[in-house]
C-alpha cells in the first residue's frame, strides 16, 4: 500500500518547500506540497510538481563510470565503486606528491541546499591541504551591500509584506525564483496595496504589478539616489527616525545627494523624471512601504553599491519597525545550525590558497598564471560549471586538458560530467538524510530518505567517507554516519543564537517544518558596529555610498541572462517536460529585430570577446530597444552540442564580494545564416 512521508525540496530557491512524498515498494509515486509548512503552504512550483520524474529519470547514473573516449565525448564504461575510488585516490595522491596538495581544487555550490551534502567533501579536502574554493558565483555583492548598511540585522520576514500598502519588487523575478511570495503580493493587493516592479525588462512578474519601472542595466543605485534626492528636497525624509537610528546620514545628504537631481538620476537610470518623482512621493508617503529585493541588480561590476543605495530607502522613510513595512533581502535561517560540524574550519591549513569559482576558466585554462601550483585535479559535486560558470569557453578549454584529472559526483551525465575521468553516481534528496533552511523565510526542516538509493548511487557524505578511507584517512569524522551527523546539526540549533526550545528541536528531528522566532523589537535593534543603520560606513573601501557606472564590455546590445521559471541554473534539464522546447530564446524588441533583418522564429548569433551563442528570436515589446534577454541555463545536449548563454558572460567580478557579473554583458547580434 502507498504511504506518504515528509521531505524537503533541496534546490537553490529561497522558499525551501516542505514536500509530501507518496511512495510504494521503493519508488516515488508522486510529490505534493505540504500544507503544514508556514510559508510554502502546500503549493509546488512547476519545476518540482513532478519531482518523481527526476528521481526515476532514465538519465540517472546507475553506476560509477571511467572515461574511455576523448574528454567531452561522453564515452564511458561502468566500473565498480572500489575501482573508481581507488583510481580517484591514486590520482589525487599523485597530484599532491608531484605538485603539492594545492594542485587539487574541490568545486561545489548549491546543487543541493542540504547542509551536510552541500559541504560533504569540505573536511576531507581541507585535511588534504587542497586549494579552498571561493563560493561566490551567486549574490555575494548583494550580501555585502546589505551588510554595509544593515550589518547582521535580520531582514523583514515575508509575512509582513501582506500588510504593506506600497510593495516594491526590485530586481526580482518572483515567478522564477520564489513563487510563494506571490501569496503575500496578492494579499497586499487585496487590502489595497500598490505593487511596483523595478527591473531591466518586463519579466513575467510584471503581470503581478500595478506599475512597471524599467531601469538601465546596472543603474538601480542611480534610481535610488534620485528617489532619495527628491525625498530630501520635498521634506519627505523621516527626520526623527534618521536622527535616532541612522549613522552618517547628514554627511551623505550634504555631500552625495545634491548631485542626484531628477535630471541626473533620469540620465543615469533611463527612468523618466516624472516617474522618479512619483516613486519618491508614493514611497515616502506610504504608511507601510516594503521592498522585496532580488539578486538581479547585484550581478554587475557595481552590484554591491546598487544594493547599498537601495537599502538606504527604508531608513530614509523610517520604515523599520512599522507593521507591514521594511525590506526583505535574505533570511539567514542557516545560522541556526552549527555548520562548523561539517565544514570543519579547524581542518583548514593556515594560509591555504583560495580560488574564486567565478574565475574557474582562468584557473584551468591558464594554470601557469596562478599563485602557487597549477590545478592538476578537479573534484566536482553539487555543481555543473561547464554550463553554469561564467566564460563557458574558457572553462571548457580547461576541462579538456588531458593533464587535468577530473572526478564528478553527479546524478546525471551533465556537461561537466562529460569531461570527467571518473563519474560517481549521486543520490537525490529523497534518498538521503539532511537538514535545510530557507533563505526567503525563517524556517528549518529535516529531510529523511523517502526511498533507498537508486542503482548504485551514494550520497555526497557516504561517498566522501569511502574516498577518505581510500586515501588512508582515519579521522573520527569519517566514522560518522549521515544520520549521526544530521542529528548533531539538529541538536546544535538549541545552542545557536536562535535558541530553539526542546519541543522545536524535537519537531525538527522528526522532519516537521520549524519556523524561527525573531526577537521582540528586532526591526529596530540594528546589528551594526554603531548600533545604527549605516548611511556612512567607515569600514568600507568607499565610506560614503555613491553610484558609479558598471563596466560591461563592448557590443551594440546589453544582454541579460535571466532565470527561467522552468529551471534553476542548469538543474531540471533532465526533464523533457521542462527542457525539451523553447530553450535558448532571445527576447528582442521588434524594431531592433527589424533593423537586423531578424524575425520571430529566426536564428540569431550573439557574440562578444568571450564567444558566441545561437538563439531563436522572439520579438516582444517587453524588452526595450538596445537590450536583449534570454531566460535559463541549458545543458549542451539540449542545444545540439552548441554553447549556452555563459559563452557570453565574463569572469569580471563585482565591486564587493568578488561575485559574478552575469547581468553586466554586452553583445553584437547578427543573423545565424
Amino acid at each position: 500500500m502507498p504511504e506518504t512521508v515528509r521531505s524537503v525540496c533541496p534546490h537553490d530557491c529561497p522558499d525551501c518547500c516542505s514536500l509530501l512524498v507518496e511512495r510504494e515498494a521503493g519508488r516515488v509515486l508522486r510529490v505534493a506540497g505540504d500544507p503544514g509548512h508556514p510559508f510554502t503552504r502546500g503549493f509546488l512550483c512547476t519545476k518540482t510538481r513532478h519531482y518523481e520524474d527526476t528521481v526515476h529519470s532514465p538519465l540517472r547514473l546507475a553506476a560509477p563510470l571511467r572515461r574511455t573516449g576523448p574528454k567531452g565525448s561522453g564515452r564511458f564504461a561502468p566500473v565498480s565503486w572500489e575501482e573508481a575510488l581507488a583510481e580517484t585516490a591514486e590520482r589525487l595522491q599523485a597530484c599532491a606528491s608531484g605538485y603539492g596538495p594545492e594542485s587539487i581544487l574541490p568545486y561545489a555550490y548549491a546543487g543541493t541546499m542540504g547542509y551536510l551534502n552541500k559541504h560533504a567533501y569540505t573536511p576531507l579536502f581541507r585535511l588534504l591541504g587542497a586549494s579552498e574554493l571561493g563560493r561566490t558565483i551567486c549574490t555575494p555583492a548583494k550580501a555585502m551591500g546589505w551588510q554595509a548598511v544593515m550589518g547582521a540585522t535580520p531582514a523583514t520576514p515575508p509575512a509582513e509584506a501582506a500588510g504593506s500598502d506600497f510593495l516594491v519588487l526590485w530586481g526580482l523575478s518572483v515567478l522564477a525564483t520564489g513563487v510563494h511570495f506571490i501569496r503575500e503580493i496578492k494579499e497586499a493587493k487585496r487590502r489595497g496595496a500598490m505593487v511596483v516592479l523595478i527591473d531591466v525588462y518586463e519579466t513575467p512578474t510584471a503581470r503581478l504589478a500595478d506599475v512597471f519601472i524599467r531601469v538601465k542595466p546596472g543603474s538601480d543605485g542611480a534610481l535610488a539616489l534620485g528617489v532619495l534626492h527628491e525625498m530630501a528636497g520635498r521634506g519627505l525624509l523621516a527626520r526623527s527616525f534618521i536622527d535616532a537610528h541612522v549613522h552618517g546620514f547628514a554627511e551623505f545628504e550634504r555631500t552625495v545627494l545634491p548631485r542626484w537631481t531628477l535630471a541626473e538620476a533620469s540620465r543615469a537610470s533611463g527612468v523618466p523624471e516624472a516617474l522618479i518623482q512619483w516613486l519618491a512621493l508614493a514611497y515616502a508617503s506610504a504608511k507601510a512601504p516594503f521592498i522585496r529585493l532580488g539578486g538581479g541588480l547585484s550581478r554587475y561590476a557595481n552590484g554591491a553599491m546598487n544594493v547599498r543605495l537601495v537599502t538606504l530607502l527604508p531608513a530614509a522613510a523610517g520604515a523599520w519597525g512599522r507593521p507591514g513595512a521594511g525590506m526583505l533581502s535574505s533570511c539567514h535561517s542557516s545560522s541556526a545550525y552549527d555548520l562548523s560540524l561539517v565544514q570543519r574550519p579547524d581542518f583548514r591549513k593556515p594560509g591555504a590558497r583560495q580560488i574564486n569559482m567565478c574565475l574557474l576558466g582562468k584557473a584551468l585554462e591558464t594554470p601557469s598564471r596562478l599563485a602557487g601550483p597549477p590545478v592538476k585535479a578537479l573534484f566536482v559535486w553539487s555543481a555543473n560549471p561547464a554550463a553554469s560558470a561564467p566564460d563557458q569557453n574558457a572553462v571548457l578549454r580547461g576541462l579538456a586538458r588531458e593533464d587535468l584529472f577530473c572526478c564528478v559526483h553527479e546524478r546525471f551525465l551533465t556537461d561537466t560530467a562529460r569531461y570527467a575521468d571518473i563519474v560517481l553516481p549521486a543520490t537525490t534528496a529523497l534518498e538521503h538524510d539532511d537538514v535545510y533552511a530557507s533563505y526567503g523565510s525563517y524556517c528549518l526542516q529535516r529531510g529523511r530518505p523517502a526511498i533507498p538509493p537508486q542503482g548504485q548511487a551514494k550520497s555526497n557524505w557516504d561517498a566522501c567517507r569511502l574516498l577518505a578511507k581510500a586515501l588512508g584517512r582515519t579521522e573520527a569524522i569519517f566514522e560518522q554516519s549521515a544520520e549521526a551527523m544530521v542529528d548533531r546539526l539538529v541538536e546544535s540549533t538549541a545552542h545557536s543564537s536562535w535558541q530553539l526550545a526542546p519541543e522545536e528541536v524535537e519537531r525538527l528531528r522528526e522532519g516537521l517544518p520549524v519556523p524561527l522566532r525573531l526577537p521582540e523589537g528586532y526591526a529596530t535593534d540594528f546589528k551594526t558596529p554603531t548600533g545604527k543603520i549605516q548611511a556612512v560606513n567607515e569600514a568600507e573601501p568607499q565610506a560614503l555610498p555613491d553610484w558609479f557606472p558598471a563596466e560591461t564590455g563592448e557590443g551594440a546590445f546589453a544582454f541579460v541572462s535571466a532565470p527561467s521559471p522552468r529551471t534553476l541554473s542548469s538543474s531540471f534539464c533532465e526533464q523533457d517536460r521542462l527542457a525539451a522546447r523553447d530553450v535558448m530564446v532571445l527576447l528582442m524588441h521588434p524594431d531592433d529585430a527589424r533593423a537586423l533583418g531578424l524575425e520571430d522564429g529566426g536564428r540569431a548569433l550573439c557574440s562578444n570577446r568571450q564567444g558566441e551563442a545561437e538563439f531563436t528570436v522572439e520579438t516582444t515589446a517587453r524588452v526595450p530597444q538596445g537590450l536583449v534577454a534570454s531566460e535559463g541555463v541549458w545543458w549542451s545536449s539540449r542545444l545540439g552540442g552548441k554553447p549556452g548563454v555563459n559563452a557570453l558572460t565574463s569572469q569580471r567580478l563585482t565591486d564587493r564580494g568578488e561575485g559574478s557579473t552575469f547581468s553586466g554583458v554586452r553583445v553584437d547580434i547578427r543573423r545565424a545564416d
